[in-house]
């Protein structure tokens, strides 16, 4: 039997460069051995998980007589001279691999000798065993490569420190961490869990445009690109309302859309210039049927992660419905020591008296900063802590809301509301606005908006979509959900990116390697090895 060259033992210390060289020269030597290193197909009767759990009900120290063919990457390499221990990882889970000289075919307990290191993968067929320690295992007959990995592991027993790197290269973190994956598994889970809540709801799922001729539906900056068959300019969507809507003045009472909306903003904990959002529109509910609405899906999303509870940050927050609620108005005056009224002025702000009431509350504000700015910046210091649980603030200004209806007996509030907690805000609804001549002149004031104060953010006049109104647009309720923040909520995450796996970064200057997998001298055994 051929012992592992010096060349081999390279790819487990040294340089990125050296690291690299040594084991492109294997996939060579490989190839001139007859060996496929990147065979197209393997077969595997298990996934990992399962064939643990098959001998995890083995006794220690006993072999099945079950056979079970495994395909996986090697996350553990242990050499003992005529017996080899490793570790195969899948997405369900890990299994140990026993090999042993004289049972394994020559060419094979070479290969598994000379050729595999950690980070490879490897087909693995063999009966099952638990060993006397009780780990289960699979006492190998055939061992294959499936690809060689040529760049070095992250440390697998300590995962990624550098968050930097672990945002910017996915792949290393989820082969690192464990939990991360997991987490990414319950992000899938409660988008599905979302879709099972409205289909069976009587909700159909739609697809809308991503490029516009203009942004809409939304108070933000849009991204701006060019089509060139068209020789025009488009933008790409920072909401599916607009078009959500057309669908229900063409006949489709309940209607929903989860997808990619772009907003071109500033990155930070709570932000990224592009995430994912449901938006949902009923004809005949209101606002208060989109609150229950909410309940329900948090409440689902909660069963399915099977909590009732979430620890976020210095919060412990309950999931279960009915969520408190309150009232802007009534909040404003007790926290702010005047009427919501008294900064209203028809269906816009009163500008000189917000702006001196933001200066009596040391709130920072300009004579250009626009009118919606300031109230947010009020409501942020003086009202938002007070959410610290699942809170909707129903009634806000007509102001900053031009798609929803009135409230009945105010030309200055409408109907709508905000879910908060901890600081965050997860859900937007309405009573939406269905008569279009009130439509067209409140766009216009937020047009007006942008000229006169600046304010890049303010919602833009669509003649189209005003012009669908026109059509006949039933009484309806309609709700946005940010799917990044509710994750961030049920799994307790702090930080956007830790729930996007490919989120929005600085171009990298320098990136520092990824930490190298130590190798473990024969005899030794790392943590977890049995």
């Amino acid at each position: 039997m051929t012992e592992p060259t010096p060349q081999d033992r390279c790819a487990e210390a040294g340089s990125l460069q050296d690291i690299l060289a040594s084991k492109r020269a294997k996939v060579a030597e490989l190839r001139g051995r007859g060996i496929d290193p990147y065979p197209p197909r393997a077969t595997r009767t298990h996934m990992c998980g399962a064939a643990a759990a098959l001998a995890q009900k083995l006794e220690p120290g006993t072999s099945g007589t079950e056979t079970v063919a495994c395909a996986a990457r090697v996350t553990g390499w242990r050499d003992q001279g005529k017996v080899i221990f490793g570790d195969l990882q899948d997405q369900t889970g890990r299994i140990q691999v026993y090999i042993k000289s004289g049972v394994l075919p020559a060419a094979d307990f070479e290969l598994a000798k000379r050729d595999v290191h950690a980070g490879d993968f490897l087909a693995v067929a063999g009966t099952l065993m638990r060993t006397k320690r009780g780990e289960p295992s699979i006492a190998a007959s055939s061992v294959a490569m499936l690809a060689k990995a040529l760049r070095p592991m992250p440390e697998k027993w300590h995962g990624l420190k550098d968050v930097e790197l672990r945002y910017r290269h996915r792949h290393l973190d989820l082969i690192a961490s464990e939990g991360v994956r997991r987490k990414f598994e319950q992000r899938s889970l409660i988008v599905s869990t979302i879709r099972r809540t409205m289909e069976a709801r009587g909700f159909m799922e739609v697809e809308t445009p991503v490029l516009l001729a203009q942004a809409g539906g939304a108070s933000a900056r849009p991204f701006v690109t060019h089509h060139n068959a068209l020789n025009a300019d488009l933008v790409m969507r920072i909401a599916t309302e607009l078009y959500l809507k057309r669908l229900v003045i063409g006949g489709f009472d309940k209607v929903y859309e989860i997808g990619r909306i772009f907003r071109n903003e500033g990155i930070d904990t709570r932000h990224n210039p592009e995430f994912t959002m449901m938006e949902a529109y009923q004809a005949y509910s209101d606002y208060n049927g989109m609150a229950e609405l909410f309940e329900a899906l948090v409440a689902e999303c909660a069963e399915a992660l099977k909590v009732s509870e979430v620890v976020y940050g210095e919060h412990k927050l309950s999931l279960k419905p009915p969520f408190r609620r309150l009232y802007l108005p009534e909040l404003w005056k007790d926290r702010c020591g005047a009427p919501l009224s008294e900064v209203l002025k028809g269906k816009g702000f009163n500008r000189p008296r917000l702006l001196a009431l933001a200066e009596k509350l040391g709130v920072p504000a300009g004579e250009k900063t626009p009118g919606a700015k300031v109230f947010e910046r009020v409501f942020d210091a003086k009202i938002m802590p007070l959410l610290d649980q699942l809170t909707f603030v129903f009634d806000h200004p007509t102001a900053i809301t031009p798609l929803a209806k009135l409230k009945a007996g105010s030309e200055g509030l409408v109907e709508r509301f905000e879910c908060f907690a901890a600081g965050q805000e997860y859900a937007n609804a309405y009573t939406e606005l269905n008569d279009p001549a009130d439509q067209r002149e409140r766009l216009a004031e937020q047009a007006r908006q942008r000229q006169e104060e600046g304010d890049e953010e303010a919602d833009v006049l669509d003649e189209d979509f005003v012009e669908a109104m026109e059509c006949g647009m039933p009484p309806m309720g309609g709700i946005g959900v940010g799917i990044d923040r509710l994750v961030m909520l049920l799994t307790g995450q702090p930080s956007i990116r830790d729930v996007i796996l490919f989120p929005t970064l600085k171009k990298e200057e320098a990136p520092p390697p990824p930490r190298v997998e130590k190798s473990h001298a024969p005899g030794t055994t790392p943590p977890g090895a049995s």
